[in-house]
């Protein structure tokens, strides 16, 4: 008994040493000296230019998102499970604006105010969000991959699937982002810490470039699978029976362009980030002078939170009249919830005879006239509203 005890104290000992340095605020300081970053002007005067710009571009994802989020609630067509991930993927790329604001606001000379705790909350939430929106457009993919599979859709098997999708991506998500304040971390061991992130350990940020590269793989993956699958429809026989060649090729050229500007624009917002902080987990410390211009690699995987929006939901249709409807609903919609058309409509119409008779008459040769009706073109303009 008294072994079980003494074994229960120390353990208990260690585990509140291990995290007593949290609540240091020395120990901070003593890894940012380390990597060399006190020795930048950033961490002493207040924000820069570049980043009231990132503070704009977030402060505009996130107004642009949670319009996209209003339209989806208010409009009942949108509550269906096909929307789902769609109003996840939106929700998540909505908190990663906010918490980059949070995060370039307690950043600089605030930087060196936190504890490690609060430092930990402050890139762990940006971790968080930003993990839920790359695997958020995995869940997306899983989704369209099984309803392409299945042709015959089952509206109860498929919600469940959407709200385990969503699940499954948040908690993978948290628990990504929770990892270092769990322990793994390099608060007492300096020289496996990172350049870009002091207090992170190089081999957690090793592993979520690897997880980030996989999800990369695997909707890649994904869409090509569907791709191929809609290609090989439609060259089959009997679907050129049943459909033109024209709207075959159409269908077939816009999914090609749909997947090249899904996974193009996650590849160009995404990559040099991962590039960089591949360079930060194999590059020794103050010898990358690249890995201290982090925050523009960070500003450009941001983007993507902006650009998401545009690629999943402002293409649709029906969502662009609702978000016009949600904006400006007077000018914009007519009284039966259509999107009103401005232009103007040019049409030619023929006239009749002149009510008073008048005729054109020609000779024929022979002393005789012949009357011919004087019919000209009338432009007629008139203003759609």
């Amino acid at each position: 008994m008294e072994d079980c005890a003494v074994t229960s104290s120390v353990s208990t000992f260690a585990l509140t040493s291990a995290y007593q340095g949290y609540h240091c605020n020395e120990i901070l300081q003593r890894h940012y000296n380390y990597t060399g970053k006190l020795d930048r002007d950033r961490y002493k005067d207040g924000l820069k230019p570049d980043s009231i710009i990132l503070l704009f571009i977030c402060l505009f994802t996130v107004v642009e998102n949670s319009v996209v989020l209003m339209a989806i609630w208010k409009n009942k067509k949108f509550h269906m499970p096909m929307y789902y991930l769609l109003g996840n993927l939106t929700l998540s790329d909505l908190l990663a604006g906010f918490t980059y604001m949070l995060n370039i606001v307690l950043s600089g000379p605030n930087t060196l105010k936190l504890t490690p705790l609060l430092w930990f909350l402050r890139e762990g939430g940006v971790f968080i969000t930003l993990s839920a929106s790359v695997i958020s457009l995995l869940a997306i993919a899983i989704e369209r991959y099984f309803t392409m599979l299945n042709t015959k859709p089952y509206h109860r098997a498929k919600r469940n699937r959407m709200f385990a999708l969503i699940a499954a991506s948040w908690a993978l998500s948290l628990l990504l982002g929770a990892l270092p304040i769990m322990g793994w971390n390099c608060l007492h061991d300096l020289e496996w810490c990172s350049t870009v992130l002091p207090l992170y350990a190089k081999s957690y940020i090793f592993f979520c470039v690897f997880v980030f590269l996989t999800v990369l793989l695997a909707i890649v993956l994904l869409y090509a699978r569907i791709f191929h699958f809609v290609k090989s429809n439609t060259q089959n026989p009997s679907c050129v029976q049943r459909k033109p060649y024209g709207h075959r090729s159409r269908k077939y050229m816009a999914l090609l362009k749909t997947v090249t500007i899904v996974v193009g624009v996650f590849i160009v917002c995404w990559m040099p980030l991962f590039v960089l902080l591949l360079m930060d987990f194999v590059c020794p410390v103050k010898m990358c002078p690249v890995l201290f211009k982090a925050d523009y690699f960070l500003g450009v995987a941001i983007t993507n939170s902006l650009i998401n929006p545009v690629i999943y939901t402002l293409t649709s249709r029906d969502m662009r009249r609702a978000i016009l409807k949600l904006l400006c609903c007077r000018c914009l919609m007519t009284k039966d919830g259509r999107v009103r058309k401005i232009g103007v409509r040019i049409s030619f119409t023929k006239t009749d005879m002149n009510p008073q008779g008048l005729e054109t008459t020609i000779s024929s040769g022979n002393a005789t006239t012949s009357p011919i009706k004087s019919i000209y073109p009338k432009l007629k303009l008139s203003v759609i509203t």
